[in-house]
């Protein structure tokens, strides 16, 4: 599958949602969540679901895509692009909140941010496993082992930049999910 090391990525991205998510009620009800848990999940969503995961998206993916016929300017390509711009502007206004709970212990904003991160996400990755990821795999079955080799060369790349391996984002995302597990119900 073509796709695979993307939908990796996407259940490890919705690893951290889960956990983020466990958080809010936490939030809500006055207790800390530590600085450094903060910053490792804004690290997170700032280095491993944008620069590495979309970086992946976008630097191979729909380029693949786009060779296939597939248009960038409309269509599911362009939804994408459009979704992955979202992301990166509610990272943002999370990042920004998050420092003003770390230094005020205001969590109000940084509660709705994250809940707007979540959400968003949460949909987009659906969108992308069940609509996307689909049509690619039909778009580039004669060529999976040349795409699923860019993307992990992509990955590398953008790892390397960030300084960061994956399995520094597989561990942090472990013991996020362990030390703020998600109740069902």
């Amino acid at each position: 599958m073509s796709t695979e090391s993307l939908r990796r990525d996407h259940a490890l991205i919705e690893k951290v949602l889960k956990a983020m998510w466990a958080t809010i009620p936490l939030l809500q009800s006055g207790k800390t969540i530590p600085e450094p848990v903060i910053s490792q999940v804004i690290d997170f969503t700032k280095n491993f679901t944008d620069v590495c995961h979309h970086g992946k998206e976008e630097k191979s993916l729909f380029p693949e895509l786009e060779k296939k016929g597939m248009s960038k300017e409309s269509g599911p390509i362009a939804i994408m692009l459009m979704e992955h711009t979202l992301t990166r502007k509610l990272a943002a206004r999370m990042e920004e909140s998050s420092k003003t709970y770390v230094t005020t212990g205001s969590a109000t904003q940084l509660i709705t941010d994250m809940q707007e991160y979540i959400n968003h996400l949460v949909q987009h990755i659906w969108k992308e496993n069940n609509r996307l990821f689909e049509m690619a795999e039909m778009a580039l079955r004669n060529d999976t082992d040349r795409v699923n080799t860019e993307l992990a060369n992509v990955e590398s790349e953008k790892l390397k930049e960030i300084g960061k391996t994956r399995e520094s984002y597989e561990k942090l995302a472990e013991d996020l999910a362990k030390q703020f597990p998600l109740q069902e119900g």
